[in-house]
């Protein structure tokens, strides 16, 4: 039996959205702590918390809780935690594999890193995804890869995703892919490639707001896929 794709629906802002949400075999809900046009404060992102929280989502459960960070403190990210009990901390800065570490193992969260798909300059040579995991492989719980900035709604060259694939694979960790994604596209890249999940945010917004019914659209032809 194929096992289910994992759907991540990030960027959400209100509770609203959320609570709509609800029934829909979604698995995380993110929400933005960098500085973006979707950002949320603390006590915003408790309440938001909150209403996850009462969902039932895929398999019946919950869906898990993601707060996306840039670069963040070690400080920061443990008072925020108190305010703010996610599940997940997605690290997208230049955030080591020990730090990652630390996080996972003294905040008792999981931890995911995210690894943009940018070009390399020219003239360099770039290290290959073996080369880019290894270090975090026992320091995390799964890896997404995006393009580059992030909720931008801007694809990468998907002919990068196997050699990300085969990696992940081999080391063991949970894959993700995000960048652009959209109900027009997602399932060509799973019917190609088959990810253990997609992350998708502009995808699913109308006029920069997210939307209940391109959310579920979405989660439909993932679900076709």
């Amino acid at each position: 039996m194929k096992q289910q794709t994992r759907i991540k629906i990030c960027g959400l802002m209100d509770v609203q959205t959320i609570q709509q949400m609800d029934g829909l075999p979604i698995h995380e809900i993110g929400f933005i702590f960098a500085p973006s046009k979707r950002l949320v404060e603390k006590a915003t992102a408790s309440q938001l918390i909150s209403a996850a929280a009462k969902l039932k989502a895929a398999g019946g459960e919950r869906p898990r809780t993601v707060g996306v960070f840039v670069n963040e403190t070690f400080t920061n990210l443990q008072e925020l935690l108190l305010v703010a009990p996610l599940d997940v901390v997605q690290l997208h800065g230049n955030e080591s594999a020990a730090f990652c570490q630390m996080v996972r193992e003294q905040l008792n969260v999981q931890v995911w890193k995210v690894f943009s798909m940018k070009k390399e300059a020219e003239g360099s040579s770039p290290m290959s995804a073996l080369e880019r995991l290894t270090p975090y492989r026992d320091a995390v719980d799964a890896v997404l890869i995006d393009a580059p900035g992030g909720g931008t709604g801007q694809t990468f060259d998907w002919e990068a995703i196997k050699e990300y694939m085969q990696a992940a694979e081999e080391l063991g960790i949970t894959l993700y892919v995000a960048g652009g994604l959209h109900e027009g596209n997602v399932q060509e890249l799973l019917r190609t490639y088959a990810p253990n999940g997609i992350d998708v945010s502009s995808g699913v917004e109308t006029d920069g707001r997210k939307d209940i019914e391109k959310i579920r659209l979405f989660v439909r032809r993932v679900m076709e896929a």
